[in-house]
């Protein structure tokens, strides 16, 4: 009864055809000021769909008083029955408190959601998985609409920027994201709104700021993005050699963390380096724009060298500073000096293709340094986070295994994964139907960070 009307056949969004006049009963209140009284006397009588409000104004001349309100009622209260009455509404009709009437509930294409107009226009046979697992990135929606929805991809547009208010631009997919160029960027049609592509994104209290259609966003990776954060602590150094935008290394930064951030994507530098100024956080980023692989063999002996400090001036509300005015004048408290370690806690490489291609220049990083590093010093060698794909299964031991077996390859080193408390195989997402994303992450060994005849430091 509250379905939209279908058309099949529409190929362009005809918003007028979605309209719908439903004849029902209603109980107009004579005494609007019980309305309320009446409404939780009624709670089983009256209609309760989503997004109908059951209070209305009473239909108009049968009740003299335009202020009038009524009470919507269930489909299967009629006027002209009075066995399909409630005992509670026949005694509030018959001590005059409330009058039941025709009521024409009208419906139009505003109260529809997105899913309720696509279901009235694709046909039967496409509706098992009607295209609702669009992302959005800023006022883009992105889709990557299947074969036999392409007939319909315009009006699905208009519909989805009809009912997401964010929503100003709609872009369908058409080729598989790094398809034709390293960084992992991809063509695309516009099917509704203009083609403005330069979004605004707010994640782990940053801001970002980035043309999607020159750098990489996955908005899906919004939890991975804090889960991995979560692990670094304030005065730490990362070397993040894939950083994008800097989806790991702004909130990073925020957080006290000394960050070098890399991409090989000059648009993607940019707006790293655009996003550390916004965010107030440039003291704290090291930004570069050069090949990964040759990144990880010279950062770590950039950052022996560096010398970087910032004062950390301790903050104070507005109440507090206001109190403190009230007061005798007292010893301020003191600024800290946070000084950037000497060595990386943390590498992430954040390319799921390629990355575990990139381990091999992890061999030698430290040699000659052994001292820095455990058992000369508390110090430990750093966690290397490496994303990659695999196949899928139920319990992933065989994507583990395969896994631990590549990395090996790639370092010279045996890494195996059970009874190792510093090696973990995190299942982030599916990606395809038989296809998943992890995150490997493991203890850099001494055997390879310290292995001579490679060394890079």
């Amino acid at each position: 009864m509250f379905r939209p009307p279908i058309n099949r056949a529409m190929r362009t969004l005809d918003r007028s055809f979605f309209r719908k006049d439903i004849n029902i009963a209603a109980a107009c209140v004579l005494d609007t000021r019980k309305i309320s009284v009446f409404q939780r006397e009624l709670s089983k009588d009256i209609l309760k769909v989503e997004r109908i409000p059951p209070i209305r104004p009473a239909p108009f001349p049968v009740v003299s008083d335009k202020g009038s309100k009524c009470l919507i009622l269930r489909p299967d209260i009629r006027v002209d029955d009075e066995a399909s009455w409630s005992s509670g509404l026949r005694d509030l009709v018959k001590a005059q408190q409330v009058i039941i009437t025709p009521f024409r509930l009208q419906l139009d294409y505003k109260y529809w959601t997105y899913h309720d107009i696509m279901t009235a226009i694709l046909p039967e046979n496409d509706q098992d998985e009607i295209p609702v697992g669009f992302s959005v990135v800023g006022h883009v929606a992105h889709l990557n609409l299947r074969e036999q929805y392409l007939l319909y991809k315009t009006l699905i547009a208009s519909v989805l920027v009809d009912k997401n208010p964010t929503i100003r631009t709609v872009i369908n997919k058409i080729d598989d994201v790094g398809e034709e160029n390293a960084f992992r960027t991809f063509r695309y049609e516009v099917l509704a709104g203009p083609d403005d592509m330069n979004v605004e994104v707010k994640e782990q209290d940053c801001i970002f700021r980035f043309d999607y259609a020159k750098v990489y966003w996955n908005t899906r990776l919004s939890t991975e993005h804090h889960r991995l954060v979560s692990k670094f602590r304030a005065g730490e150094a990362i070397c993040d050699v894939m950083a994008g935008v800097g989806p790991f290394a702004l909130p990073a930064a925020k957080k006290r963390v000394w960050v070098w951030a890399n991409d090989l994507n000059p648009e993607s530098y940019k707006s790293l380096v655009d996003n550390a100024k916004t965010n107030k956080v440039t003291h704290f980023i090291q930004p570069s724009c050069e090949d990964g692989h040759s990144f990880i063999r010279t950062s770590a002996s950039q950052l022996l060298r560096s010398s970087r400090e910032t004062t950390l001036h301790p903050k104070t509300s507005r109440s507090s500073r206001t109190a403190s005015q009230l007061r005798p004048p007292s010893v301020p408290p003191a600024s800290e000096i946070l000084k950037e370690p000497k060595v990386f806690s943390h590498y992430i490489l954040n390319l799921p293709a390629t990355a575990i291609f990139f381990l091999h220049n992890f061999i030698g990083t430290y040699t000659g340094h052994e001292h820095l590093f455990y058992p000369h010093t508390d110090t430990k060698l750093p966690m290397i986070h490496v994303y990659c794909f695999s196949t899928k299964s139920d319990d992933n031991k065989a994507e583990e295994m395969e896994i631990c077996k590549e990395i090996s390859a790639q370092l010279g080193y045996r890494i195996e994964k059970p009874g190792d408390e510093e090696m973990d195989i995190w299942d982030v997402r599916d990606v395809a139907p038989k296809k998943r994303m992890f995150c490997a992450s493991f203890r850099l060994p001494g055997e390879v960070a310290f292995r001579k005849g490679d060394t890079v430091v």
